[in-house]
């Protein structure tokens, strides 16, 4: 047995001679190369055995057991030796002699084998190195075997792990074409890995891909380069990925730094998007505040207050003489009176000296230009957000495969709580049957009439509510005119803030009314959302115009005030200096205390302290109605549940809902006055910044804590914009009656920056003619006056007109693209239709053809069995 089994390893090791032979003729320099290799054995012996012993607490089962098999196979060769002659142990020295040659010779084949294998592809390389190791395995065995002590295993042991090492790939063993193609790989398998989450795989699938391209890229990507390029190569690639990881980190910390995030994150797992829109929202309305804040506060109220004139030095800084006994009251410092009026908060405190300080600041400048420029800046950002959001909405038709987008699409992954979850699926649920109804409803005919009559007289019924509240505002402002006149110390709280009282329980309770109102009219839920937010929006823009109508008129009546109050000084001041002494008099000038001076009426801190009014009013008021209308209800129901006649969480008064609508209706229109009125009253920015802070905390608690989720949950992708619609129009339309006071009514004689000048705006043309050279004063002129200015604008207006007919068709053309790609689908529908059609009718054919001639077989089967049966019994009868 002994001898036939070496003759058939002899005619095997011919065989891979030949082989050899062959492959040492295409690459002599590899075989050059591994002979040296061949030389420093003993090194990579040492190397081979220091990976082993790191790899040792790994393998250690594995290795325990080879050994065991190890020490049975050493026992059983040492007994079988001892019995053997001496030409056993002559041949048995051959083999080994033949099988440290034939170790060597096939170091030679893997390495050129392998050399040849890399240039193809990762699949066919990992098969061929599986291929290899199970060789390897086989080698393993057979010297184990035939080797007769364990240092000589080991050896053999330590050769194959070189054998592994050497089969790594050289860049200098490779040619030049062989580096190409293994250069596409490589960057096939990086396009594999970015591409891999579009592909209609399974997940599994997905991940095996993943982790062998992986590979693939980090084991021979450093093998494009030789020798000092390698090396560069290979750091390029390192300082890429390092660069790629510090990347990403910088991208979670920057997430870690944004404020609020952890509380909205949890609010929207429990609520879901459309809950956690409103705080996003309310979010970026701070960091908006904060910029706007940092512009007032460092370029108007601290310029003032450290480098103007102190508090007490001129009559517009002073308290009069006739309300310093009351101006710390804590009644009239909430009204925004006494030394708060006479303080840099607002408008009237500011100088109109030119250059203030030693640093020269131009104060007046500084603060026409920052009223200016915040209005900039809010235009600026509300509509590039308006922008980029559009961008990452992009343009869908939710027309097209409707159910398809309802099936994928519908489901909030962001919902982490149970209660959510259930909403959810209950409300996509109602959204289908709804889908599926909507073409029979728009179908029936019943009672047309009679939904008509409703929705015109709900119309009609909230009309008459815009209209009441309205007048109510305007018929309060009026009064509250009367009772400044008449002395608001002679008058009670209510009386003092009936305005802004009014004005808060109007946007309370319409709202609600509103909806009382749209139960008649019989709408779509979506349908009727709208409406509700177009009433509401219609309301609080209608309180707000009627507000500064009726301001309007008390700035007309101060004005009125003013110059009365402008005679009377200048008669004051001729009795007070003209013919006081002779003229050889040598008698000290009179010095009057600046709060013994008559001054008139200032209507610019008027109007910025009814706006400042107007906002803690609704700040109050807001936090009010949060801590009784969702605090106590929440305590009420939680704790006189179990010894009620109801369910009180099921049935009235249950737990409250959050709503959205309102509460950013609420934060636009509250944002609006802060535009409006912020360049009257500086400190507007800073009142709105704390009163975004609390609000973020306490309505965080609310939600949490005394809100429930939402019966019907709706997604929050489509409402970010339809969000900066809204500000960007109350921003327009706040902005118009700051422009017209600026523009057409001029300025106080005695009270803010710009008294003594004929219109707010002159400061421009006095900083220019006095800070400029004249030649730039002449060029702004030019360029202002309306003869360029109104063909600049008409050229702007022909500009968007192109640009929006551009849009519009580029729109059509992108709805027929659509069209023909319907078509084409429909087409490729019918023909895969067909196709699979003809295929079902030729398998039915090849069917009915195999089991025809199944039958035949059959048939021929049994006559032939009925045929020898018949040999059969005639054979035994004979």
């Amino acid at each position: 047995k002994r001898e036939k089994h070496n003759g058939k390893r002899r005619n095997g090791d011919r065989q891979e001679n030949k082989r050899e032979n062959q492959r040492r003729k295409r690459s002599s320099k590899s075989v050059q190369g591994i002979r040296e290799e061949s030389q420093s054995k003993t090194e990579r012996r040492e190397r081979s055995r220091r990976r082993k012993g790191k790899a040792e607490h790994e393998t250690s089962g594995h290795e325990g057991n080879k050994r065991e098999r190890d020490q049975t196979r050493a026992k059983s060769t040492k007994s079988k030796k001892n019995i053997k002659n001496e030409k056993t142990r002559k041949l048995e020295g051959k083999e080994d002699g033949e099988a440290q040659e034939k170790s060597e010779k096939g170091k030679l084949k893997l390495v050129c084998t392998k050399n040849e294998e890399k240039i193809e592809s990762g699949d066919q390389l990992k098969e061929k190195e599986k291929a290899l190791g199970v060789k390897k395995k086989k080698k393993r065995r057979k010297k184990v075997v035939e080797t007769s002590s364990e240092p000589e295993t080991s050896e053999d042991g330590d050769d194959e792990e070189e054998v592994n090492n050497d089969g790594e790939v050289r860049p200098e063993l490779l040619s030049p074409e062989e580096l190409e193609k293994l250069k596409e790989a490589v960057d096939e398998k990086k396009k594999l890995i970015q591409s891999l989450r579009g592909k209609p795989w399974p997940m599994k699938q997905k991940l095996v891909t993943l982790r062998e391209s992986q590979l693939f890229v980090e084991k021979y990507e450093g093998a494009l380069g030789k020798g000092k390029g390698r090396k560069l190569y290979a750091y390029k690639v390192m300082m890429t990925k390092k660069w790629m990881k510090f990347q990403r980190d910088f991208e979670n910390f920057k997430t870690a730094c944004i404020p609020w995030e952890m509380k909205i994150k949890e609010i929207e797992s429990h609520f879901g998007s459309s809950v956690a829109s409103y705080f996003i929202f309310l979010r970026w309305m701070y960091g908006i505040n904060m910029i706007l804040f940092s512009l007032t506060f460092g370029l108007v109220m601290v310029p003032e207050a450290l480098m103007g004139r102190p508090y007490g030095s001129i009559p517009r800084k002073t308290v009069p003489r006739a309300e310093e006994a009351g101006a710390m009251d804590f009644a009239v410092l909430w009204d925004f009176g006494g030394y708060a009026q006479y303080s840099v908060l607002f408008y009237g405190y500011y100088n109109n000296q030119r250059a203030i300080g030693w640093f020269k600041f131009r104060m007046p400048l500084s603060y026409f230009l920052v009223g200016v420029g915040t209005v900039a800046y809010s235009y600026m950002v509300v509509i590039r957000t308006m922008a980029r959001n559009a961008n990452e909405s992009g343009i869908g038709d939710d027309n097209s495969f409707n159910f398809s987008w309802k099936m994928f699409t519908s489901w909030d992954y962001l919902i982490g709580n149970p209660e959510t979850a259930d909403n959810k699926f209950a409300s996509i649920t109602t959204s289908f049957k709804e889908a599926i109804l909507e073409e029979q409803e728009s179908r029936k005919d019943d009672n047309i009439h009679l939904t008509r009559f409703l929705r015109v007289l709900a119309n009609f019924l909230v009309l008459c509510c815009l209209a009441g509240s309205g007048y109510l505002i305007y018929f309060v402002v009026r009064r509250s005119q009367k009772f400044a006149l008449d002395g608001l110390e002679n008058h009670t709280w209510w009386e003092r803030n009936e305005v802004n009282m009014v004005m808060s329980l109007l946007g309370m309770f319409c709202p609600m009314l509103f909806d009382v109102i749209s139960t008649l009219e019989n709408y779509h839920p979506r349908v009727a959302l709208q409406w509700q937010l177009g009433r509401i929006f219609a309301l609080f823009l209608g309180n707000l115009y009627t507000f500064i109508i009726a301001l309007m008129d008390a700035i007309n009546l101060k004005r009125k005030e003013e110059k009365v109050v402008k005679y009377n000084i200048t008669m004051w001041e001729a009795t007070l200096y003209n013919g006081t002494g002779s003229e050889n008099s040598t008698a000290p000038p009179i010095t009057i205390h600046p709060a013994d001076v008559p001054r008139g009426p200032c209507w610019e801190t008027m109007v910025g302290q009814e706006f400042v009014r107007l906002i803690i009013s609704d700040t109050m008021t807001t936090y009010i109605t949060l801590l009784i209308g969702d605090f106590l209800r929440a305590v009420l129901v939680r704790f006189l549940n179990h010894c009620w006649c109801w369910d009180l969480e099921a049935g009235f008064p249950s737990y409250s809902e959050f709503d959205v609508s309102g509460n950013v209706l609420g934060l636009i229109f509250n944002q609006g006055m802060i535009w409006m009125g912020a360049f009257y009253a500086p400190c507007l920015p800073a009142l709105n910044l704390l009163r975004l802070h609390v609000s973020m905390y306490l309505q965080c608690w609310a939600v949490m804590c005394c809100n429930v989720p939402q019966e019907r949950v709706f997604k929050a992708s489509g409402s970010n914009n339809f969000y900066m619609a809204m500000l960007l129009v109350i921003l327009f339309l706040s902005t118009l009656p700051a422009i017209y006071t600026i523009v057409t009514i001029p300025p106080s004689f005695d009270c803010g920056p710009f008294s003594g000048k004929n219109r707010m705006f002159d400061v421009i043309q006095e900083t220019l003619e006095s800070d400029f050279p004249a030649w730039f004063s002449k060029v702004f002129s030019y360029a202002s006056n309306p003869g360029l200015v109104l063909p600049f604008i008409l050229l702007m207006v022909l500009a968007i007109y192109y640009l929006q007919s551009t849009s519009k068709s580029y729109k059509e053309a992108n709805v027929e693209l659509k069209k023909k790609l319907q078509m084409q689908n429909e087409e490729n529908k019918k023909k895969n239709k067909q196709a699979a059609l003809k295929a079902q009718m030729d398998l039915e054919e090849a069917k009915k053809s195999a089991s025809q001639t199944a039958e035949h077989q059959r048939n021929n089967n049994d006559s032939v069995q009925r045929q020898e049966g018949e040999n059969a019994k005639i054979y035994m009868t004979r």
